[in-house]
């Protein structure tokens, strides 16, 4: 999907009324038409029809903002139109992690950490991480992703208790990835493999949200440790650009449990 699919679901969300805009009696479909979408940027309806049909050679940075401006699109959103419209990077290669990373992990004996990538690959992980995030390891639907757990593997709702807040958060970020990163066969494949396989996630895709996730709380029904409330701190890797380093430290209420994975992951 491009950005005919990502203008037309942005534009159907839009009331007249939010947009500041008088109500001309009864509409067939929701949101604002093509003509106010263009009247609220300051440009033709036959340009912005344009770019909304796919035809995205010659806009400048100003009237992209413009039509972000008349659609009410947040940052990440924003960004992506950007992406869509322009160009994102081209792929990267799958990443050779460098040993003085590899170390750093293993030296985090004390919390659980791991390495991800945009697609949500698991990438690397320490002991603690392998052992927190046990059932991802073990699924048959390899290799190790959040996604793929999420909407493949039958056991995520159960270890997952917030299974739907993940999921639209998992679909979300992947959809952000998709726009910047038009090249990336492995998330084109990743997707079209999860479309095929989840209804779930066919329509989580469908509704293109958008999220690029820093920091979040997860909450596990750990087959090990019990439940597990683990608030995760996620940073770029200025030496692995795409790759980020995610480490999780315990909820208060599950200090004791974390503390005895970790200790089991080492046993």
């Amino acid at each position: 999907m491009g950005v005919q699919d990502f203008l037309l679901s942005r534009r159907a969300r839009i009331s007249p009324e939010q947009a500041g805009l008088p109500r001309h009696g009864e509409r067939r479909v929701a949101g604002l038409r093509r003509e106010e979408v263009a009247a609220l940027a300051g440009i033709s309806v036959e340009y912005y029809t344009r770019l909304e049909r796919g035809a995205t050679q010659g806009y400048s940075a100003e009237v992209l903002d413009a039509v972000a401006r008349a659609l009410q699109l947040d940052g990440t959103e924003r960004q992506h139109l950007f992406d869509l419209v322009q160009g994102g990077p081209r792929e990267d290669p799958p990443p050779l992690l460098r040993p003085e990373l590899l170390r750093l992990l293993d030296a985090m004996t004390g919390i659980p950490a791991y390495v991800g990538n945009r697609r949500l690959d698991v990438v690397a992980a320490n002991a603690p991480g392998r052992a927190l995030f046990g059932p991802l390891f073990d699924s048959p639907h390899q290799p190790v992703n959040q996604a793929r757990f999420l909407f493949r593997d039958e056991r995520a709702p159960v270890f997952f208790p917030e299974w739907e807040l993940l999921a639209h958060d998992a679909v979300a970020v992947l959809r952000a990835a998709s726009g910047r990163h038009a090249a990336d066969e492995r998330l084109a494949a990743l997707v079209a493999e999860l479309t095929a396989a989840s209804p779930a996630f066919h329509e989580l895709w469908s509704r293109y949200d958008l999220r690029h996730r820093r920091t979040g709380r997860k909450r596990f029904a750990h087959p090990v440790a019990g439940p597990l409330t683990v608030d995760f701190e996620s940073m770029a890797l200025v030496s692995h650009p795409g790759l980020r380093l995610s480490a999780g430290t315990a909820a208060p209420e599950s200090a004791e449990a974390l503390q005895s994975l970790v200790n089991w992951s080492y046993a």
